[in-house]
């Protein structure tokens, strides 16, 4: 239960936030609509290869998303999220989102994604906790967490950390490293997960913004 009430209780605090720890922070400025794409292929050691695609569009405060094979295969998720943006210097930026689930696992899902920027570096991280009003034994924390330096506009690096149970894995924190290349809206990222395994598991995505 305390991943359950860490994840509820940060979520709720920030939408319900705006005369405490918000009173600072604006929503993001109206602004046309953006949108993003990705799909993430997943080359694993023991199981079936498969692709994670997830379609974004935001406008001003505004954030919908789509996600498929993410909190399980042949699952879709759909959410709503409220932008927020706070700070210069350092920048944090922030999305407290609440997501359906439906597919082979079903459920609701409370979460966030965010971002915290300063010069080359970066904290990345996105969170959900899916919860199955029928079978509380399948509630599950899902996590992807990176750490990047990005000495130049169009290449990153840095570790990444995940937790899922799309897929199989003697680890229940998985770890590793990745690097990517950008180009005109184009994004092309490698992860490797679980170097020192006898088969590491290894995610090659590709996004594009416009």
């Amino acid at each position: 239960m305390t991943h359950v009430r860490a994840v509820i209780l940060a979520t709720l605090a920030v939408l319900l936030a705006g005369d405490s720890a918000w009173a600072q922070a604006t929503a993001v400025p109206e602004k046309a609509w953006s949108f993003s794409a990705s799909a993430a292929t997943y080359i694993l050691p023991d199981e079936p290869n498969y692709v994670l695609p997830t379609f974004s569009a935001d406008c001003g405060w505004l954030h919908l998303e789509g996600r498929f094979n993410y909190e399980d295969r042949d699952t879709g998720s759909a959410w709503f999220g409220y932008n927020f943006s706070v700070g210069e210097t350092v920048t944090l930026e922030i999305t407290p989102m609440i997501g359906a689930v439906f597919g082979n696992t079903n459920g609701v899902a409370p979460g966030y994604k965010g971002s915290l920027t300063w010069r080359m570096l970066q904290l990345y991280s996105e969170t959900e906790f899916v919860i199955n009003p029928g079978d509380s034994d399948n509630n599950f924390l899902y996590t992807w967490s990176e750490l990047e330096v990005a000495p130049v506009d169009w290449c990153r690096f840095g570790l990444v950390v995940q937790r899922t149970k799309a897929y199989q894995t003697e680890f229940d924190i998985q770890r590793g490293f990745f690097a990517g290349v950008s180009y005109k809206g184009l994004d092309v990222t490698a992860y490797v997960f679980n170097p020192d395994a006898d088969r590491p598991t290894v995610v090659v995505t590709v996004g594009v913004g416009f």
